[in-house]
């Protein structure tokens, strides 16, 4: 099965080759036999690595020790789970999949478009094709996972402990659908410019795929705070670490772009910007990956020290140049159609919003480089901490949620005094009452009060929308829920953006709350002890050990009340692991968690000792699982926003509200 992967990896490397040269010769020619052709051979990359990646997968599953991917990565105490997911555990597996997951957003490009923009497509699948060279290229010849080892082990390694979670069977991989999932709207975008053609036709057949890795990053990033929550130990979920950080930036720029996109479609403007901005999201996704891969920075999560660094910066100043040098060559035939009519005005705000993201992304890859830049300068590496992550950005974050509930509510074109009245008195002064109220009821970090009453103004603003297209359609005799229903579905787009921006705001709640709120003790306790914080008391059982073939586990039980009442035994774990895993780690920490919507109370075995007594950490974490909450919400409504509206043959009701000199009509 090895020979056979890496022969289909060789074959797709040839045939990414000859998907670039064919689709651009076609296209130049006219010949759409070579454009023809180059499709088909884009077809054949996706079956090629999908045999080498079921064939890596066939090995791991079968703890092929002949492989050196195989022995470095599983071992045979491995359920067969863990051994599948060791595919994206190591250097190469993860470089396979970046390509196999590249190959089908490819082969989808293809079947998505056949016999649509013969000006447009064949450039689209070149670049795509030139993008799936590179990776190919490394899994070829840089970092084969398919490298056979001179002689078989009896036992493999491990799999890192912390990678041994139900998290990593699915985070890393939503992570890749967003990654390589940008390829797709930035190929429309090169291939916009290459083709000369300029107009909207890129960004309607973008949109939807750019939404589509918007949200996987979303979901990768939401499952990776889960996983690093229960798996780490240390009571947080975001540390700023470059890993945490190299999915944030691209999902920050992709942010930006979704906003932004809606002027172009609308107004005819921003289309420079636009173009901009969708190249910076893409490089700030392979830069992403670069760090990840290249061993050039620190992390926990990241792969040991290799020689694809330079490669990776080869290819992603490759890129920049490349690209950059088109967007100069088109800069005149990219002018916007409409121009900016008042600062306040929802376009306006959409560029605030734009210029904000942008700043977030701009601090935090600052921030994430700079160990590397005092290193090459200083010859000392400098590591920036949380600190500086979230002193440069609450600001930020704050703004930003100000002006989700300045968006929905705001006119197009220019605002008057009557409209922001209109619109933005009740919202505001539930804002201020919300602050008020909690103040009064003992709440006095700044910070915080801002944050609530923030998320109250866009929850009001929301409401305020929803509220309007219902009231219309239940006075033409629906029932309130089934005018609900129909809004949603009538303008999915719409509505399925305000639902993402509920899913923020209580995001937004559940971190300001347990990082301003968090309440924590560490203690050593002897059988029979007690430990108190807030209304929670842990008393202390003893300490168990349990060997299994895996591991030798020492277990803490607590015996856990809350208001005098008993609620249940806690027990956090410490395991040494008897095949050190892939970066010699060998040790883990299982937390004990009771979680509510009001709190989770969070436990920690620091240490032990022979006479049964254990140092204990715990940790009261108010509404982390709003957090969680929020990411549903957020996914759920990402997905409204992708489905199609179904317009054709429906009915339209246009909505008018007084906003001052102009109405604004809403489609419900």
């Amino acid at each position: 099965m090895a020979e056979t992967g890496y022969i289909s990896v060789l074959v797709a490397f040839v045939l990414s080759i000859y998907v670039v040269f064919a689709s651009v010769y076609g296209a130049k020619s006219g010949r759409r036999d070579f454009v023809d052709s180059a499709r088909n051979a884009a077809l054949a990359i996706f079956f090629l690595l999908l045999i080498a990646t079921l064939a890596l997968l066939h090995s791991l599953v079968n703890l092929d020790f002949s492989l050196k991917y195989v022995a470095m990565n599983t071992s045979t105490d491995l359920p067969v789970i863990f051994r599948m997911t060791s595919l994206w555990a190591g250097q190469a597996g993860s470089l396979l999949l970046w390509a196999f997951v590249l190959s089908i957003y490819m082969a989808l490009v293809v079947m998505q478009t056949k016999g649509k923009s013969r000006e447009l497509m064949p450039y689209v699948v070149a670049t795509l094709g030139a993008i799936a060279i590179f990776f190919i290229f490394i899994v070829a010849f840089v970092e084969s996972p398919f490298e056979k080892l001179p002689v078989a082990p009896l036992e493999g390694r491990g799999l890192n402990p912390i990678l041994q979670n139900a998290y990593m069977a699915i985070h890393p991989v939503t992570l890749y659908l967003g990654y390589v999932g940008v390829a797709v709207p930035f190929a429309f975008a090169m291939g916009a410019l290459l083709s000369g053609r300029l107009g909207d036709e890129w960004i309607r057949y973008s949109r939807k795929w750019t939404l589509f890795a918007w949200t996987f990053l979303s979901i990768g990033l939401i499952l990776g705070a889960r996983w690093a929550y229960l798996e780490l130990g240390w009571g947080g979920y975001w540390a700023w670490d470059p890993v945490e950080n190299a999915a944030f930036m691209p999902w920050l720029a992709a942010t930006a772009f979704v906003h932004s996109v809606m002027i172009q479609e609308r107004k005819g403007m921003l289309t420079k910007w636009n173009m901009s901005l969708i190249i910076l999201t893409f490089f700030l996704s392979i830069f992403g990956t670069f760090i990840t891969r290249s061993g050039v920075i620190s992390s926990v999560h990241s792969f040991a020290q290799s020689d694809i660094g330079p490669i990776f910066l080869g290819f992603i100043a490759f890129i920049l140049l490349f690209s950059f040098s088109m967007f100069v060559y088109r800069m005149k035939d990219l002018e916007s159609e409409n121009k900016f009519d008042s600062i306040l005005s929802r376009e306006s705000a959409f560029i605030f919003n734009n210029l904000l993201f942008l700043g977030a992304a701009f601090a935090v890859f600052l921030g994430t480089i700079f160990p590397i830049m005092s290193e090459a300068i200083t010859g000392e590496k400098i590591l920036v901490g949380p600190p500086y992550f979230n002193k440069v950005n609450s600001p930020i974050a704050l703004v930003l949620v100000l002006l989700m509930g300045v968006g929905p509510l705001i006119s197009w074109r220019k605002a008057s005094r009557e409209n922001l009245f209109k619109n933005f008195f009740v919202p505001t002064v539930i804002a201020i009452v919300t602050g008020v109220l909690l103040f009064t009821l003992g709440i006095d970090d700044v910070y915080a009060l801002l944050a609530y009453s923030l998320c109250a103004f866009v929850l009001m603003t929301v409401f305020t929308e929803f509220f309007r297209g219902v009231r219309v359609r239940a006075k033409r005799g629906e029932n309130p829920l089934v005018a609900f229903g129909r809004l949603v579905s009538k303008n999915k787009r719409r509505y399925g953006g305000y639902i993402v921006h509920i899913g923020i705001v209580l995001i937004v709640i559940g971190i300001t709350s347990s990082s301003v709120f968090v309440t924590e003790k560490q203690v050593t306790l002897s059988r029979g002890q007690s430990v108190t914080l807030n209304d929670y008391t842990l008393t202390f059982n003893g300490i168990d050990q349990y060997t299994t073939s895996a591991k030798n586990a020492t277990v803490a039980s607590l015996a856990a009340f809350k208001g005098g009442k008993e609620i249940g035994i806690m027990s956090p774990e410490k395991n040494i692991y008897k095949y050190e895993g892939n970066r010699e780690i060998n040790q883990e920490t299982e937390v004990a968690l009771r979680s509510t919507l009001t709190d989770d109370l969070y436990i920690i075995l620091m240490s032990f000792t022979d006479d049964g007594s254990a140092t204990l950490r715990v940790i009261l974490n108010p509404l982390v699982s709003w957090i969680w909450a929020g990411g549903v919400v957020l996914v759920m409504g990402a997905i409204i926003t992708m489905l199609p509206d179904g317009r054709k043959g429906r009915e339209e009701v246009f909505v008018r509200y007084t906003l001052g000199e102009k109405d604004s009509a809403l489609k419900v």
